[in-house]
């Protein structure tokens, strides 16, 4: 087992039944003080392009979201991550699935493809600090087009206000490798994306930090 499946081990087809109910609603509001309905889907569509990537899919919840005439691709290590968001959406709606680690280089075939690609709640399961996830930013770049825009949020582990119920599930779930967010940071998430794209855009609501970048270097 490589070190990324210790953050995508945890969803299996039982899980992942629990996740809309848990993640989105009940940790999202009460532990990460980000709203799914208010704050996050809005974020996700507002970047959204109707020639898109989803990499870190989970249920496929936010992409049942996007508008019917648009062209859905997926990206996750999991199995049945890829196969819940599939059956989700609807197998006809969708263009690419692809089975890959993050942290390798994508197939030459999606090199240039995507106008938007989107990481949501991917970054902060990612094993290492900001400094050794940057690759995965490097290589979701190649994917984009010219003009194209990644964009996605990601859970802080430091540096943001954390209220009790959210430092017993930060410890919890990086005991366990389901989070490596202890040192994750505004900051170094601001400078991990300045790397690869010469505008970016950070918002921080509550620990979740939204985040933007175009304009590939």
């Amino acid at each position: 087992m490589s070190n990324t499946d210790n953050g995508t081990k945890i969803y299996t087809p039982l899980t992942l039944k629990l996740y809309d109910w848990w993640v989105l609603c009940i940790s999202n509001s009460y532990a990460w003080n980000c709203s799914t309905k208010d704050i996050l889907i809005p974020y996700f569509l507002q970047n959204l392009s109707p020639n898109h990537l989803d990499i870190g899919v989970g249920t496929g919840y936010y992409l049942t979201k996007i508008p019917a005439h648009y062209n859905i691709s997926l990206m996750d290590l999991n199995p049945a991550s890829l196969k819940a968001a599939s059956a989700r959406v609807g197998e006809d709606r969708i263009h690419y699935k692809v089975r890959h680690d993050v942290f390798e280089s994508y197939p030459e075939e999606l090199h240039g493809k995507f106008d938007s690609i989107s990481m949501y709640y991917l970054i902060h399961c990612l094993p290492g600090t900001m400094e050794d996830k940057r690759i995965v930013i490097k290589n979701a770049k190649a994917a984009l087009t010219k003009g194209g825009i990644l964009y996605g949020a990601t859970i802080l582990g430091d540096k943001v206000r954390h209220n009790s119920f959210a430092l017993k599930l930060l410890q919890i779930y990086n005991k366990k490798g389901i989070f490596s967010n202890f040192s994750d940071s505004e900051e170094e998430l601001k400078k991990m994306l300045s790397h690869y794209f010469k505008n970016i855009d950070v918002i921080v609501k509550g620990a979740v930090a939204m985040f933007s970048a175009h304009g590939k270097k």
